[in-house]
């Protein structure tokens, strides 16, 4: 049986949609098996600078639906030196917190190991992070929901498009990895998708878009944040090879990261929550739970943030098929 009587939980990094839901549940489980729980606000600068509160039903009633993060997030420069981790220890220790439950990405993770290896801890790490670049789950908590953000801003977009005959080139977020330009791209029928996975063949692209020049009022070409060249170079690199096109560049930027979260990270970010707070129960520390083929599943720290090397290449040729 576990010693933990009280736990904090704290969202770290980028917000995710999903967030909310996540510490909702991992707030109620706790409550559930008799824990006292805490929250800590903006991250990991929370514990260094002692903020953070006890939590109850309450606190959590009426987020599930939300945005954001309402425990808000940072990125702590002060807890990346061994000062500010002991004096996260020491507030820890005041506000007699036995374990952590930490929401994030890499960043969150990387942070969340060093401190464990250093004050041993115990710590269960969630995945949330729009960008669905960690190892050891499927899906991460807000990529769902970002994904149906780009796909509700491109169909909008295709509507003008094809009002003016015009091409977009579109750049979504992702950061080092395509997969919200990959999986939108699909979805929305963009005749090319350029991800940072893949050199880009701008011979393929151009043939592809002059064979549908005279087929297509509006075409669209998806370009991720972490490509080499990125959409504005992307854009004027058509603009010179078709100068007679109209083409316009559209950055959708942080819409990705907010609104409220699908059905989808909301069950996720529950599951999750729970098996993280039962994790700690059962002695489990230095773990990112996941969700692999609809299975509760754990994953160091170190292994979860070597990001995903591989795409799926049917992928692509799935995008290249269909443009026709």
């Amino acid at each position: 049986m576990s010693n933990i009587k009280n736990i904090a939980v704290l969202t770290s990094g980028g917000d995710a949609p999903g967030m909310n839901a996540a510490i909702r549940a991992v707030v109620r489980a706790g409550i559930y098996n008799g824990l006292n729980v805490f929250g800590v606000r903006r991250g990991y600068d929370g514990l260094v600078n002692g903020d953070m509160y006890a939590m109850d039903v309450k606190s959590v009633a009426n987020i599930i639906q939300r945005g954001g993060t309402i425990l808000k997030t940072a990125r702590s420069d002060e807890f990346r030196t061994i000062e500010g981790r002991q004096k996260a220890y020491e507030n820890i220790k005041q506000h007699q917190i036995d374990a952590l439950v930490v929401i994030g990405g890499d960043g969150t993770f990387t942070g969340a190991s060093k401190f464990l290896e250093e004050f041993d801890i115990p710590i269960i790490g969630l995945p949330g992070t729009i960008d669905n670049d960690l190892a050891g789950t499927d899906f991460t908590i807000g990529y769902d929901t970002a994904i149906n953000t780009v796909v509700q801003a491109v169909d909008k977009i295709r509507d003008t498009a094809e009002s003016h005959d015009r091409l977009f080139v579109i750049e979504v977020m992702g950061r080092d990895s395509g997969l919200i330009a990959l999986r939108s791209g699909i979805s929305t029928g963009a005749e090319a998708v350029l991800i940072p996975e893949f050199n880009v063949d701008y011979d393929a692209i151009m043939k592809r878009l002059d064979k549908t020049r005279k087929s297509k009022a509006s075409r669209i070409v998806i370009v991720a944040e972490g490509d080499a060249e990125g959409g504005m170079v992307v854009s004027e690199k058509i603009k010179a090879n078709f100068p007679k096109y109209d083409v316009r560049l559209s950055i959708l930027g942080h819409i990705q990261r907010g609104g409220s979260p699908t059905c989808m990270d909301r069950v996720l970010a529950s599951r999750l929550g729970v098996a993280a707070v039962e994790a700690l129960l059962e002695g489990r520390k230095g773990e990112m739970a996941g969700l692999v083929h609809g299975e509760v599943e754990f994953i160091s720290f170190k292994k979860a943030i070597k990001h995903i090397d591989s795409i799926n290449q049917n992928l692509l040729r799935i995008v290249e098929i269909l443009s026709l």
